[in-house]
């Protein structure tokens, strides 16, 4: 039976994936962005589909629905360089954020799944990290924006649970990456492809030892899709891929797949508070959900590289007309 179903932060990179499978299914989506990160080309195909609908608000602000079956939410800044840019609206698009998604399923009785993140596990002592770690995380340090801010939705998510019996989800994302990336968007994939494209020199903070665990977009989709279905658990669900890298195998991945790039590996310190390592323990995604990833790191990073070459070579055409004009 066809749903509706509000996605906020749509117009997202995974956002627009996770759209694109729920109109695919059948169902009416209403997405709801402010389009500081996400992208309109993210949802342009969408346009003419007369079941898709703009919402362009902010997530902080209350969410005037009258009927809603299913909410994702999904608003937040994810990248460093994008939720460090405003540290306090950050915290508030995490915690207004998951208050207001949260009012509104309780007002419709919607099923409302909160896309948390890795982050919660800080730099993590226990490894891989299954969901009962409480985590490493540094409460005043320069990432404690999205990281503790995810740890409040997570905790506001279980206070409406228990106090208004809302029917709630819970995932934690590992380190997701795919077509509809922003080529500015500061984490490592999209960094070392953009680099590698533009033979501009490969940044690795640190020696490049420490790991992560790299999860093609279509795979996050299914699992999310799967946790909002499911009547099993409410979470938290690790969704992420066990397969481990570090940072330098993966640049060196990145360069095989791009042969006639020019760049270099260079290092720099690393940031604060980053971790040194990152891998899920995917045990209850796999027994409640029947769910693992599938796509392999090179396919994935095929597809990406593709995509990023192309919305590059369109801006070198945009920029090459505009200085013919100038």
């Amino acid at each position: 039976m066809a749903k509706t179903v509000l996605v906020t932060g749509g117009a997202g990179f995974i956002g627009s994936h996770l759209i694109e499978r729920l109109l695919g299914e059948g169902d009416e989506v209403i997405c709801l962005d402010n389009f500081f990160t996400g992208q309109r080309r993210n949802i342009e195909p969408f346009g003419s589909d007369p079941r898709f609908h703009l919402m362009e608000q902010d997530v902080t602000t209350p969410i005037d629905l009258d009927r809603v079956d299913q909410v994702y939410n999904l608003a937040c800044p994810a990248s460093p360089p994008h939720y460090q840019f405003d540290p306090v609206m950050t915290r508030k698009t995490n915690f207004m954020g998951a208050l207001n998604v949260l009012e509104l399923a309780s007002r419709t009785g919607a099923r409302v799944l909160q896309a948390s993140t890795s982050e919660v596990y800080g730099d993590p002592l226990v490894h891989p990290q299954p969901e009962e770690y409480r985590g490493n995380v540094s409460i005043t340090g320069i990432r404690s924006c999205y990281d503790v801010g995810k740890m409040d939705a997570e905790g506001l998510f279980f206070d409406y649970h228990r106090a208004h019996n809302t029917d709630i989800r819970i995932i934690r994302i590992f380190n997701t990456y795919g077509p509809r990336m922003r080529p500015d968007d500061g984490r490592v994939v999209s960094n070392f492809i953009v680099e590698a494209l533009q033979d501009e020199d490969i940044t690795i903070y640190g020696d490049g030892s420490q790991t992560r665990s790299f999860q093609y977009v279509d795979d996050l989709v299914e699992g999310m899709f799967r946790m909002m279905q499911q009547t099993d658990i409410a979470g938290p669900v690790n969704l992420g891929n066990p397969g481990e890298f570090t940072i330098r195998e993966l640049a060196e991945m990145v360069l095989g797949l791009i042969p006639q790039s020019r760049s270099r590996l260079v290092q720099m310190n690393l940031p604060q508070d980053d971790p040194q390592q990152r891998r899920p323990d995917t045990t209850l995604a796999g027994k409640h959900l029947g769910w693992k990833a599938e796509v392999p790191l090179q396919t994935g990073l095929t597809s990406t590289i593709d995509y990023f070459r192309e919305i590059l070579d369109q801006k070198s055409s945009v920029e090459a007309v505009e200085t013919l004009a100038a």
